[in-house]
């Protein structure tokens, strides 16, 4: 069921994602970007707490969930080492997913070439 219940979540904020694209003037990376925002409000109000312990990994893979873990490192730096461990905090939790992403795409730019 926890499988069911992942799909919904992503499926859910991908169509979220597509009603903004087709009905608005945005751009995909406005989209994004609200998306990021969105997440780390949800975060703050520790709403997407709620959301991973009932949908599970769906809430990890959207975009949303990275706002998710620069607001939670945030805070959690800002508890251990104060204002300092605001930014050491969001660093932390979000250096695998920014270092995954340039690997994966230096890789992908040396097996494809661009179009003209």
């Amino acid at each position: 069921m926890s499988y069911i219940y992942s799909f919904i979540f992503a499926g859910v904020v991908c169509l979220i994602a597509e009603i903004i694209l087709n009905n608005t003037n945005l751009k995909p990376g406005h989209i994004i970007c609200l998306f990021v925002i969105f997440g780390s409000m949800l975060d703050t109000f520790k709403i997407y707490d709620f959301f991973q312990d009932n949908f599970g990994a769906g809430t990890s893979i959207v975009i949303t969930s990275f706002g998710h873990l620069i607001m939670h490192g945030a805070f959690l730096g800002v508890k251990q080492s104060g204002f300092i461990g605001f930014l050491n905090g969001f660093f932390n939790y979000t250096t695998v997913g920014i270092s995954a992403t340039i690997v994966f795409a230096f890789i992908t730019s040396i097996l494809f070439k661009a179009k003209n």
